[in-house]
């Protein structure tokens, strides 16, 4: 018995101990980010749905159609019946080559330490059985399958990743919504009834690591009741202690409140930011759904992605790839190979991406090709510099280093015997020596790592 009461009376003492905050942005920013989401610094975004099966335009598509956009209204003219209505794709979003189990380990391979799984997106479809989705939902109707259930077990099961979901706060034709807007968002029907029931199911049912909230810009997070719901997600949800939040909770929170902040879409501001911020873009650089009409020219090569990685995180940033799966769940060819090469590149140089922080300096101020992290490995700090083009004749100036006669400098990935070789440069900073390297000694084919030992902070 004494046993048991000293158990309920620490757990008391550890309840009481922890920090409680208010429903209140000056609270709620004071909440620290879970080191793992900074450590962790890759994601995949995956936005999949109804929009899937048109695959047309973008995600956007419904809307498109519905605003007479003459492109999307044409698409349907040609190629469907008359009277047809956006409800009816949605039998053909049939997900029959959704394997849970083989996206999770490709998300994996591709070096990810988080996923951002679209559970719902603005056109109101919900890729789980939502218990407010009036049959508008993905065991309902068109996949029969609890797609946003699968993928949290198969990461689970499978890899060491953190499950999260996006979750659209608007739907732009639901009835509750429509009318709370025409009532200048004086009335919370919507956000009673279906917004915040769909958040409180998902964080229960799923506990998601990640909470990626869109879809708030037309009314204040008090209209959306943003500041409860994330007071209570701090507080007493089943994921209080791991989860991170964006900063999409109202029309005034946009890169100023939240857990991290993404402000716009691809927000890659090139500085070093205050916050944590997170870089999210499509390997389709003209939507983030599938698109049957894209072209290779629209398709970020993975130099350009890694451009992005080291442009991120030398500004102290995340980035988060996304891909958009086809109506039957399976992730084109193109952009497997783009997970895959960037997968394969984390192979060699992940030392200088997972658990770094920003340098004293970003991107080289002689060499816009340079960019440089820090981290701290074995004791001590190192620096590495994010080489995005092989310098002519081997000679890489780097003005922002200074020399040391205990420098050293090696290439990640490098096990060859050729020295790496430095001299200071007169007009400040060092010259470095990069050997004459044969293609099979080089050991990626783009973007190098050199790792400085010993530098002069």
């Amino acid at each position: 018995m004494r046993a048991v009461i000293f158990l309920l009376l620490s757990s008391f003492a550890l309840t009481a101990a922890r920090q409680r905050y208010e429903a209140n942005w000056e609270s709620l920013d004071k909440r620290p980010l879970p080191t793992w989401f900074d450590k962790g610094k890759i994601g995949i975004f995956l936005h999949w749905g109804v929009f899937s099966v048109p695959s047309f335009a973008s995600e956007w598509f419904w809307n498109c159609w519905n605003s007479g956009n003459p492109s999307c209204v044409n698409f349907i003219k040609n190629n469907y019946r008359p009277n047809w209505t956006y409800a009816d794709f949605a039998r053909d979003f049939t997900a029959e080559f959704y394997n849970a189990t083989e996206w999770a380990k490709l998300f994996e391979d591709a070096g990810a330490s988080y996923v951002v799984f679209v559970s719902k997106h603005h056109e109101g479809f919900c890729n789980w059985p939502s218990n407010v989705s009036f049959n508008w939902n993905s065991m309902a109707v068109g996949p029969r399958k609890d797609l946003v259930g699968e993928l949290a077990n198969a990461i689970r099961k499978h890899t060491k990743i953190h499950f999260g979901v996006y979750h659209s706060m608007f739907e732009w034709y639901n009835p509750l919504y429509m009318r709370d807007k025409a009532n200048g968002f004086r009335t919370q029907d919507f956000v009673n009834r279906k917004a915040l029931p769909e958040l409180y199911e998902l964080v229960k049912t799923y506990k998601p690591d990640v909470i990626w909230s869109d879809g708030e810009w037309e009314a204040s997070s008090q209209y959306w009741k943003s500041p409860e719901f994330i007071a209570w997600l701090y507080n007493d949800s089943p994921v209080r202690d791991t989860v991170v939040v964006n900063d999409r909770w109202g029309n005034e929170t946009r890169c100023k409140h939240g857990g991290f902040l993404d402000c716009t879409d691809a927000y890659n501001p090139g500085t070093l930011q205050k916050r944590k911020w997170e870089n999210s873009f499509p390997i389709d650089s003209s939507s983030w759904g599938y698109r049957r009409t894209m072209t290779i020219d629209q398709i970020h090569s993975i130099e350009s992605m890694l451009t992005l990685l080291a442009r991120t995180i030398s500004c102290g940033g995340n980035l988060l790839i996304n891909v958009g799966p086809t109506k039957s769940g399976r992730i084109i060819p193109v952009f497997e190979e783009r997970l895959r090469q960037f997968g394969s590149w984390m192979k060699v140089n992940g030392e200088a991406v997972y658990e770094t922080f920003p340098w004293k300096h970003q991107n080289d101020s002689v060499n816009p090709d340079l960019w440089y992290v820090a981290r701290k490995l074995d004791g001590k700090t190192n620096v590495y510099a994010f080489v995005l083009k092989w310098p002519a004749e081997g000679q890489l100036i780097m003005a922002d280093l200074k020399g040391s006669p205990r420098l050293k400098l090696s290439m990640l990935g490098y096990t060859g015997k050729k020295p790496f070789t430095w001299k200071s440069r007169p007009q400040g900073g060092v010259i470095a020596a990069l050997p004459p390297l044969s293609p099979s000694e080089i050991p990626c084919n783009w973007a190098w790592v050199l790792k400085l030992e010993n530098t002069l902070e």
